[in-house]
């Protein structure tokens, strides 16, 4: 058993990287586990931001343009800045780990470092029980602990108590702005806490439990399109799958099985992140192949987020680029993210794929992506998730009409509502 004390979470932060793209997805991140977050691209005016507001953390990247993480150390340390400092990097693990050493030489206050692109569980994992240096000093025996937060909840607890859920988020047809599909997410309903969120319960990436997890979205997925394809609704639903667990060996058996014995069956998708599929992608194409014999198509899910060049995808067999919400949130007033937009989805049409826009929440973003040509789009302004049985009455509500309200500026919209 650790004996360090556990800290809650700073509930700020500053992030200095100087690529704009890069710090906005940091700070995405960052804000999926409660912290709020501020981007900057010069180290200067970075430290004068720290020394006029001594935010709780700091985010670094390594290469700082004409800067780096040292310099930057070496001036915190001149600042005795008394917050957390996490560094990031796409670099290997030992350059990580050196400049970590630097910092603590300096006596500043280091999280284990994350190499990019990382998740909102994997930072959360890594903030969590993270220990001051003085607190570990005979001195400071009698300093009063923080208050410790709740505990975290133990996805294998949670497999084995049957506290698991299936909760789906529609998926809406742009031409119709007609339901033409769902997503499934999970979620956990604890006893005595409610309804968990993903990013308080899945563990980091590779865990062995994303595999019982997995089989277990699916199984659930599977049977209640069963439910919705009976009323009258065989839509075809999409569910995550970690790289690691497709990667098992049988689990692609373990899908085909699972699916479906009808012509009514439209097909399943699964959704893989960026960042999991440029890491390997001969493997990915091979296990696509295998999936596409069995009606089960392969979606990039959250682009955009993993830093990837668009041409270093050009060999991947996907039906659907599901374009991160960070992009498409704003797009309808932001020249640069409705031109990223744009090549996203001439990307998609190129393959012959769908280009799905995630995360929209307002009638100029929606009205955006129309306009532009994206196929679909989920988000906020359609439904939240919701679990089966609310489901199908949004479903039976939806089929008298469109789902969404739309401004009478968006005659595209108009029409196809109409249509």
């Amino acid at each position: 058993m650790s004996d360090s004390v556990e800290q809650t979470l700073p509930n700020a932060a500053l992030v200095l990287d100087d690529e704009a793209q890069i710090g906005t997805m940091v700070c995405k991140v960052l804000s999926l586990v409660g912290i709020a977050a501020q981007h900057f691209t010069d180290p200067v005016a970075f430290l004068v931001e720290i020394k006029r507001s001594q935010p709780p953390m700091v985010v670094l990247d390594l290469a700082l343009g004409q800067s780096d993480a040292v310099d930057v150390i070496r001036k915190l340390d001149v600042l005795k800045y008394p917050g957390m400092v996490l560094l990031i990097s796409g670099r290997d693990e030992a350059t990580l780990a050196e400049i970590e050493r630097i910092g603590r030489s300096h006596g500043l206050w280091m999280a284990p470092s994350l190499r990019k692109p990382f998740r909102a569980a994997e930072l959360k994992a890594r903030l969590h029980a993270v220990t001051r240096p003085e607190q570990s000093h005979p001195d400071n025996a009698r300093a009063p602990a923080a208050e410790a937060p709740a505990a975290p909840v133990d996805l294998g607890a949670a497999l084995q108590q049957r506290w698991l859920e299936v909760w789906y988020q529609p998926k809406i047809d742009l031409r119709t702005l007609a339901v033409c599909g769902a997503e499934a997410l999970i979620r956990a309903r604890l006893p005595k806490h409610g309804v968990i969120q993903p990013v308080d319960l899945l563990p980091p990436a590779g865990d062995p439990l994303y595999r019982p997890l997995s089989v277990f979205v699916a199984q659930r997925t599977m049977a209640d399109w069963g439910v919705l394809a009976n009323a009258g609704y065989p839509l075809k639903l999409a569910i995550n799958m970690p790289a690691s667990v497709l990667n098992a060996p049988g689990f692609v058996d373990v899908v085909r099985k699972l699916l479906p014995a009808t012509p009514a069956f439209p097909g399943l998708i699964v959704e893989v992140t960026e960042d999991e599929i440029i890491r390997d992608p001969d493997w990915i194409h091979e296990v696509a192949m295998q999936l596409r014999l069995c009606n089960v198509s392969l979606s990039i899910d959250d682009f955009g987020s993993a830093y990837a060049s668009l041409s270093r995808l050009k060999d991947m067999p996907f039906r659907e680029i599901k374009l991160d919400k960070t992009f498409v949130s704003n797009c309808g007033a932001d020249k640069l993210k409705r031109a990223l937009c744009q090549t996203v989805v001439a990307l998609a049409h190129q393959f012959g794929a769908i280009a799905c826009g995630e995360g929209v929440e307002t009638a100029d973003d929606l009205r955006c992506l129309t306009e532009l040509g994206f196929d679909t789009a989920q988000g906020y302004l359609f439904a939240k998730p919701m679990p089966l049985e609310p489901f199908m009455e949004f479903l039976a509500k939806a089929h008298h009409g469109p789902v969404c309200e739309v401004p009478p500026t968006a005659p595209t919209l108009q029409s196809a509502a109409t249509s």
